[in-house]
């Protein structure tokens, strides 16, 4: 009698080898993920200066500024033109870049650095000049709290900037590639916007 032949399927070991790939449950790419969700929570620490801000002119309903100081306005809103022209190259170098005109693009680039770091330099010339101290009022804290904090966030935008034109006249960056420019972009229109919240609610209202 004769015995029933078996046969034994072979498995093919054709799989990668290594660690399986991340899981990704978001088809958010990571780095724009990870940038969003930072923005997000800076808006947060903004919102904690501005309901400082609130509560000494609603509530204690002080004078703002305060009495026998003055604020730049006409300096200020020069420097929130600025900075808003600093947006549209931004947006220029970004456009060049997903288009392939690189020229375009490490002007852009340029042309937006250079832009934000003359609103940097008016800033801190305007504190030089402005005649009070943090410490002199509630006012003052509160102003140099506000407008120093942007101030910070803008030179993160540039120390991003720096990074981006130094990899774009290295030649990086392509329309398939360019996630280099997106993401400085990003931070950088972001840095715009709260410029002008802080512009118009300290200066202005």
């Amino acid at each position: 009698m004769e015995a029933a032949s078996v046969s034994i399927p072979v498995e093919h070991d054709d799989h990668h080898h290594g660690p399986p790939e991340a899981n990704r449950s978001s088809r958010v790419d990571p780095q724009l993920l990870g940038m969003l969700l930072f923005i997000i929570s800076e808006v947060m620490l903004f919102a904690a200066f501005f309901t400082a801000y609130f509560f000494l002119r609603v509530v204690n309903h002080d004078a703002w500024p305060a009495k026998g100081t003055s604020l730049p306005i006409p300096v200020a809103g020069t420097n929130a033109a600025i900075l808003l022209s600093s947006s549209l190259t931004m947006h220029w170098a970004l456009t060049s870049a997903k288009g392939g005109n690189r020229r375009g693009m490490k002007t852009g680039l340029l042309m937006t650095f250079l832009l934000g770091m003359t609103f940097l330099t008016v800033q801190i010339n305007e504190y030089v000049h402005i005649g009070f101290a943090p410490h002199d009022t509630a006012q003052g804290s509160i102003f140099y709290g506000l407008t120093g904090l942007h101030g910070a966030h803008v030179f993160i935008g540039l120390t991003l900037l720096l990074f981006a034109n130094v990899r774009a006249f290295r030649g990086h960056f392509s329309p398939e590639a360019h996630r280099g420019v997106e993401i400085p972009g990003i931070y950088w229109h972001f840095v715009d916007i709260m410029w002008v919240v802080v512009y118009s609610t300290v200066y202005l209202l």
